[in-house]
């Protein structure tokens, strides 16, 4: 059973280019709590830092571009906002993979803090060199 003082958390990279969304989301979810580890433990963040390049490269099936909708709060009365996802890539890329990935995680303090081990970077570029990150194929996981 792994616990805090146990858990070396890696940083792997994962390039984002033609990658559809959910399926993007549901692995790097999974890198991102530690279930691919074999000591994986529910209760400890065990998981590894996941830098997600090329986000505004990512594909939705289907029509998904023209009609999925994104809506947020204000907090005030009448102020929901509805942006469909081709205007939410244009105005802030990562934040579709964002979204997608805090979705699946744990709705509780340990997702609050496991999502702290994603960035995300809308183009190839990212200032996380000084971790060097090993490139990851998303491929490799099922």
């Amino acid at each position: 059973m792994a616990n805090a003082a146990s858990v070396q958390p890696e940083w792997l990279l994962v390039d984002a280019e033609n990658e559809v969304l959910g399926r993007l989301a549901s692995k790097v979810a999974m890198i991102v709590r530690g279930k691919h580890k074999a000591t994986f433990t529910p209760h400890v963040n065990c998981g590894d830092h996941v830098i997600v390049i090329n986000a505004d490269k990512v594909r939705l099936t289907g029509g998904k571009m023209n009609y999925k909708e994104y809506q947020r709060y204000s907090g005030h009365p009448g102020g929901r906002t509805v942006e469909i996802a081709k205007d939410l890539k244009g105005r802030k890329p990562e934040a579709m993979v964002e979204i997608a990935v805090r979705g699946m995680l744990p709705k509780n303090r340990l997702g609050r803090r496991v999502f702290n081990n994603l960035h995300v970077v809308a183009g190839a570029e990212h200032v996380h060199e000084a971790q060097k990150p090993r490139k990851f194929d998303l491929n490799t996981i099922k």
